[in-house]
């Protein structure tokens, strides 16, 4: 965490508290550890809390609280005791790699100088975490890519990319869960459910639980499609 947090106003309703100002899994502990906090010991007036990489979004009602009210109260829970971080949940995400598939699979190899079974291994390593949700229904931002396939997004971006891709950019990950446009590289396609289609739990993640992706084979993929 940054040693003073930044409270930023935003329209007339949301104040953003910024912790820092990159990718990082200690300071994304700090996020959900004030997202927690929030949810023990709400901020007066608050109607909800939104985390991110490195900030936490806060809603309230205008006519019961203000901006200055809220940021003082969001600096003192973060001037209290650290409490533990909510329990995640350990999720796994079935992915085949085939090339109809991972349209992208070569060029990224080609582009970090690995094979694709190589790239493919490295994409299998990495250490993902779920750290907030955002752009589309169930879009769940992941950080974790290993450094040797880290590659910045196209210069353009590619319509009509199918739900269940698994596509990269830089350190970040995500399934796409709807048909649409990407300028992330696309690498895979999974058939697990991020939309679970049930009301009371719609997405597969929650924010903070760490994921690992498990090679499948073709017969395995049509099977759960």
């Amino acid at each position: 965490m940054t040693s003073s947090p930044r409270f930023t106003p935003v329209s007339d309703h949301a104040v953003l508290a910024e912790l820092g100002d990159s990718i990082d899994a200690d300071l994304h502990t700090e996020v959900l550890r004030l997202d927690g906090a929030l949810a023990a010991d709400p901020v007066p007036g608050m109607i909800e809390a939104v985390p991110a990489y490195a900030n936490l979004l806060v809603t309230f009602d205008p006519l019961a609280t203000d901006h200055g009210a809220v940021a003082e109260a969001l600096a003192a829970l973060l001037d209290r005791p650290a409490a533990p971080a909510g329990q995640a949940t350990a999720r796994e995400v079935e992915v085949c790699y085939d090339a109809d598939l991972a349209p992208d699979l070569g060029d990224v190899a080609r582009q970090t100088g690995l094979s694709e079974e190589e790239v493919i291994a490295a994409h299998l390593a990495g250490d993902y975490r779920v750290y907030l949700y955002g752009f589309a229904p169930g879009y769940a931002y992941m950080a974790g890519v290993p450094a040797p396939i880290r590659l910045p997004r196209k210069a353009a971006a590619k319509r009509d990319v199918p739900a269940g891709s698994v596509i990269i950019a830089g350190p970040q990950c995500l399934v796409t869960t709807i048909t649409m446009p990407t300028g992330w590289w696309i690498i895979g396609r999974s058939p697990t459910r991020i939309l679970t289609g049930d009301e009371e739990r719609p997405f597969l993640f929650d924010v903070g639980d760490p994921v690992r992706f498990r090679r499948i084979s073709r017969d395995r993929f049509e099977a759960r499609t």
